[in-house]
């Protein structure tokens, strides 16, 4: 008689069974491992959004206004580079900027103008008998003629000690001597009082007339020279004047 075969479970239960318990077990590792934060990711992202429009428009102005701040006081310490401390007028190195500057404009316009060069007279002999103080006060008082008897658009310099130079605009070279001889009348004519007594000076004016061939040096040794040979006729109609 034959044996009745033993019935066995099928695999697939078996199977099914323990992956079920895969699962679960995997579940609960899930759950019990620690949770990443989203604060990174979070700060990433609002490192890259953009910028809110009024956000930009307020960085922007900033920047504006700093830029302005900036060119400002660049401009102001050019200024300062330029300007003679005691008379606040140019100094030789921002009236040599101006009048080349306004050679270029004479040349490409085709327009004139003159340059005048001034030497004080008797300068030294104010100094020394008067003092450093006398000879500032003298110097500010000519500055200050000067402004008085040229236009808003001619400039004025001191080329250092006791010259002056005036660039005069839009003049033919008879009214520029004309010029030149009415500014040496007008200095001629000041009295500077200090310390009780009255001092006197002049100047000697040299012109050089600017036009389409003119150089900025070859103009000012031109106006220096003539400045020369004008004092040198001073000095002789003085002594003329004295002897009558």
């Amino acid at each position: 008689m034959k044996k009745k075969a033993r019935s066995r479970a099928p695999k697939a239960a078996k199977g099914g069974k323990s992956g079920a318990a895969g699962r679960k077990a995997a579940l609960l590792r899930a759950r019990a491992a620690p949770r990443r934060s989203a604060a990174p990711k979070a700060a990433l992202e609002a490192a890259l959004k953009p910028a809110a429009p009024d956000e930009a428009k307020s960085a922007a102005r900033r920047l504006r206004q700093e830029l302005a701040k900036a060119r400002a006081e660049i401009e102001q310490l050019k200024a300062a580079a330029e300007t003679d401390f005691l008379l606040d007028i140019l100094n030789r190195r921002g009236f040599e900027r101006e009048l080349a500057r306004s050679i270029a404009f004479i040349k490409r316009y085709s327009a004139s103008g003159a340059l005048l060069v001034f030497d004080v007279d008797h300068f030294k002999p104010i100094n020394d008998a008067f003092g450093h103080a006398a000879g500032d006060k003298v110097l500010k008082a000519i500055a200050e003629k000067l402004a008085s008897e040229v236009r808003a658009s001619d400039v004025i310099g001191r080329l250092g000690g006791d010259e002056f130079a005036v660039l005069l605009w839009n003049l033919s070279e008879t009214d520029a001597r004309a010029k030149a001889a009415m500014l040496e009348e007008a200095i001629d004519g000041l009295r500077i009082s200090f310390g009780g007594s009255t001092v006197q000076t002049g100047a000697s004016v040299g012109v050089a007339i600017l036009d389409g061939h003119s150089e900025m040096r070859t103009a000012l040794e031109q106006a220096d020279s003539a400045m020369y040979v004008r004092k040198a006729q001073r000095r002789h109609e003085t002594g003329r004047a004295s002897e009558a």
